[in-house]
């Protein structure tokens, strides 16, 4: 194991030892992180086996980890998701199952033409099983059941776009006036939203967390999920901030969707659907904000303007939202036709 290691994370080096791997007969090297406070690394023994390592900032108490709770639920559903292998928890370590480095995002940057229709059907399946199947484990009284996706976390995350996005990415400046009236537009989007009946849901269900493996998809990064409104999944999923599809496919796949729910054919749902759009995008800019300006990752800012031309078309749809618009305009010129 390279001495560079020891010095960037010295917890590594003591997992390996108390797994008994001496730091010669391990390599070990690290992987892109994702938008949390976790950091992780893959580690090869020399016979050719891996894991991942999943280091926390913290330490844990043994199996009290969401990502453990959560997925042992998930594959009771038949979801695939990756196996926990060893845990360390003084260390804040979970070792899990090698799924190699091949996400959706990745296979279809890479897909010369390949359809990808036969993994979004796979996609839609597992929220189409989040859905039906998980509504038998709601009484259970563990997670993900315990959390939802209600008009506080909702607002909370809409206010997270205005700090981080709007104050800290742009730094705009709303006197006040504009700022409460902007506020009282977000809070009455967040409340129509939380009104709505809850469904169990990923909570970020997009390329980035969907592997390519064995020519199969593998759900990753699911600990934060909870009971939130059907839609969500599938805006994440069909209006991805990392990846966008041909219009004429998401047409297919959100009528696909609509098959495999049934009780979504309602006559509002495109309604709907659009305005859980509004919310979700609005939230990722702030997640996206706060990390190319407060923790310096570059790598966020190449999804903003995908993210921005989703909320244009949206906003500009509904008459609805004529307020909002105007009052983001000033600061996301992009908005304006």
């Amino acid at each position: 194991m390279s001495p560079a290691w020891n010095a960037i994370d010295p917890r590594i080096a003591e997992y390996l030892r108390g797994a008994g791997l001496a730091d010669t007969t391990a390599t070990v090297e690290p992987l892109h992180g994702d938008a949390s406070t976790r950091s992780y690394a893959r580690v090869t023994t020399t016979d050719g086996r891996s894991v991942v390592l999943v280091l926390h900032p913290e330490p844990f108490a043994n199996g009290s980890l969401p990502q453990i709770e959560v997925g042992t639920l998930l594959s009771s559903l038949g979801i695939p998701v990756p196996a926990v292998v060893d845990q360390s928890p003084e260390f804040g370590i979970l070792a899990v199952e090698d799924l190699g480095n091949e996400t959706l995002q990745d296979w279809l940057a890479a897909s010369d033409g390949r359809d990808p229709t036969p993994f979004y059907r796979e996609a839609l399946g597992y929220i189409a099983t989040l859905q039906n199947r998980g509504a038998a484990h709601r009484d259970t009284g563990g997670l993900p059941f315990t959390l939802a996706l209600d008009a506080a976390k909702l607002t909370w995350e809409l206010e997270f776009f205005c700090t981080e996005f709007l104050a800290v990415h742009r730094r705009a400046q709303l006197p006040p006036t504009k700022s409460d009236a902007l506020r009282h537009e977000l809070v009455a989007l967040a409340e129509e939203l939380a009104a709505e009946p809850r469904v169990l849901c990923h909570r970020d269900y997009h390329s980035r967390n969907l592997m390519v493996h064995r020519d199969h998809l593998v759900v990753i990064d699911f600990q934060d999920a909870r009971l939130g409104p059907s839609t969500y999944d599938l805006v994440s999923l069909l209006r991805d901030c990392y990846v966008e599809l041909p219009p004429k496919l998401v047409t297919q796949l959100t009528a696909e969707y609509l098959d495999y729910v049934p009780s979504e054919r309602t006559d509002d749902f495109q309604r709907r659907f659009d305005l859980m759009s509004v919310q979700r995008h609005l939230k990722a800019l702030g997640t996206f904000g706060h990390q190319v300006s407060r923790r310096g990752r570059s790598e966020f800012a190449s999804a903003i303007p995908r993210t921005v031309e989703y909320l244009r078309r949206t906003l500009q749809k509904y008459s609805r939202f004529e307020r909002l618009l105007g009052l983001l305009e000033p600061h996301l010129p992009e908005l304006k036709s």
